[in-house]
């Protein structure tokens, strides 16, 4: 890929900004040699302004997404893209939410430009696990378990059972979840038909992959052993 081309599909700016940020010198390599139009420089050896170029495609992001923030390039008010890089938002192919996350939900959240990888983490045949740190309004009946884990669950408005989900009870307002499905506001609505109400809820690992190290707001690109680890346990 030209590196014009290759500047503006990671957000950088215009084919005719870009030409410009070459034409001035702005993209050179490790070395500090300016790179011209056609160089042929590997993607991790190409600096913009001094500091290495954004993941090339297929880069998969994990965010630990804070309450408030809508997963929407396009809604009002606080965005998870206001978290990252105002050039992320201009990426192409578009650096897309993996499933979402409610305004009112925080924790494991990842972004990718890999249509094929995005599909693997929610095609229902993958089942991958996702697991929620649950604090609730009233204390557990003691039943729930059952229900949950019986795969004979409906909720209402929906005319396929839920798939098989764990619970384990930390004490009697609080539990940890695990789905193998991503439905509208599942775990409210498994913990409302049983009359409880969520008041506080944040992902904290997909499949093997937790939010180790990360603050809330915080992100990082994940290595290749990383990707991996979310298809522990399909």
């Amino acid at each position: 890929m030209r590196l014009v081309k290759l500047l503006a599909n990671l957000g950088y700016g215009s084919r005719k900004e870009m030409q410009v940020a070459i034409r001035n010198g702005w993209v050179t390599d490790r070395k500090g040699n300016r790179l011209k139009a056609d160089a042929k420089t590997a993607h991790e050896d190409i600096l913009f302004d001094d500091e290495p170029l954004d993941p090339a495609h297929g880069v998969v992001i994990l965010m630990n997404k804070p309450l408030g923030y809508t997963c929407s390039i396009k809604d009002q008010g606080r965005l998870v893209y206001d978290l990252l890089p105002d050039r992320f938002r201009m990426r192409k192919p578009v650096l897309s939410t993996i499933g979402r996350l409610d305004k009112e939900t925080s924790g494991a959240l990842l972004f990718t430009d890999d249509g094929t990888f995005l599909h693997r983490v929610i095609s229902p045949k993958s089942e991958v696990p996702k697991v929620y740190e649950v604090t609730l309004d009233r204390p557990m009946k003691g039943d729930e378990g059952a229900l949950f884990a019986s795969g004979d669950m409906m909720l209402e408005s929906e005319d396929k059972p839920l798939k098989p989900a764990e619970l384990e009870v930390i004490d009697e307002t609080h539990a940890r979840l695990t789905l193998h499905e991503g439905r509208y506001h599942q775990v409210r609505r498994m913990f409302a038909a049983t009359g409880n109400h969520v008041t506080d809820l944040t992902r904290s690992h997909i499949g093997g992959l937790g939010l180790e190290g990360l603050e809330e707001g915080q992100w990082k690109v994940l290595s290749e052993e990383e990707k991996t680890r979310i298809f522990e346990g399909e």
